[in-house]
């Protein structure tokens, strides 16, 4: 249940991470909406100059047309080329996201089929093809177990050296798949970073170009290009932590529970492989009772 809830939390942060996005630019398409009814209120600038007032009144009259409709399209050409690798990153995280949440589960850590075959194999004292059943699973418990049943003749104290060696590789596995998280979280506001940087020069460059006429939409051009890229870039590395986090958590809670089995499946293997010789001799008593009686 906490892991549910977890993972729900996480999609959550995501789903309020889309949300802020949406409503912390959708008033500039209000804004534009505004600044076009208010050219079009202008009739002295319409006679003082009628042609390049007609050409504003047409953009002024199909901005509130299309301004919401077209905001993606804006985002997108605002970006640029940094904005496409930040959704490239984007789309990875969420993928590498999804097979974490389809991997890092208790029933394919240790598969409860796989338990329940060692446990009748056991019982009917089938070694060597309980050997072959836990060596030819690739899952975490199969793994541990198979390297400690292929130590055993040599002691339980080795059995549980050998387990311990590939529960750490098989760990250290694990946590490799998530590690691009990490970076993700890393590299993410390093990028937005960079498209803030680029914006302020842009910005700054068309100041220092224009002279005495400056020009304000185009500085605000490129300062929204750094403020949106700067976004998205914190808006990647903020989930990505988060998971990243959540996955580790995940990795420590359920391996040390599949190395728990492990040691217990073995132990118990142990003592029956050990018991074995017992039931052999105490095989022949009913044998011999007769002639005592006799």
């Amino acid at each position: 249940m906490k892991n549910h809830l977890n993972a729900l939390l996480g999609w959550l942060m995501i789903g309020l991470v889309v949300v802020a996005v949406g409503s912390s630019l959708a008033p500039r398409a209000a804004l534009a909406q505004e600044d076009a009814a208010a050219d079009a209120d202008e009739p002295a600038a319409e006679k003082a100059a009628p042609k390049k007032d007609a050409g504003k009144a047409a953009e002024g009259e199909g901005a509130p047309e299309g301004g919401e409709q077209n905001f993606l399209l804006w985002v997108a050409e605002v970006s640029g080329f940094i904005g496409v690798v930040l959704l490239l990153l984007s789309i990875y995280f969420v993928a590498v996201t999804a097979r974490m949440f389809m991997e890092l589960r208790p029933e394919v850590l240790t598969p409860l089929e796989a338990l329940e075959e060692s446990e009748k194999l056991m019982q009917s004292r089938d070694f060597t093809g309980l050997y072959k059943r836990l060596k030819g699973d690739n899952s975490y418990f199969c793994k541990v177990a198979s390297a400690g049943i292929a130590e055993l003749p040599n002691g339980i104290a080795e059995a549980r050296d050998a387990m311990e060696r590939v529960g750490e590789v098989e760990t250290i596995n694990l946590e490799r798949k998530i590690s691009m998280l990490a970076v993700l979280g890393t590299l993410g506001p390093m990028i937005g970073l960079l498209g803030t940087l680029k914006g302020m020069i842009g910005a700054f460059s068309q100041i220092a170009i224009s002279g005495t006429q400056l020009k304000a939409s185009a500085v605000a051009g490129n300062i929204s290009e750094a403020l949106v890229l700067t976004f998205e870039g914190v808006a990647l590395s903020v989930p990505a932590i988060y998971f990243f986090a959540l996955f580790r958590n995940r990795i420590s809670s359920f391996t040390a529970t599949a190395m728990l089995d492990a040691d217990a499946f073995v132990r118990r293997l142990y003592t029956a492989m050990k018991s074995k010789p017992a039931t052999t001799t105490s095989a022949p008593a009913p044998a011999s009772a007769p002639p005592a009686r006799a």
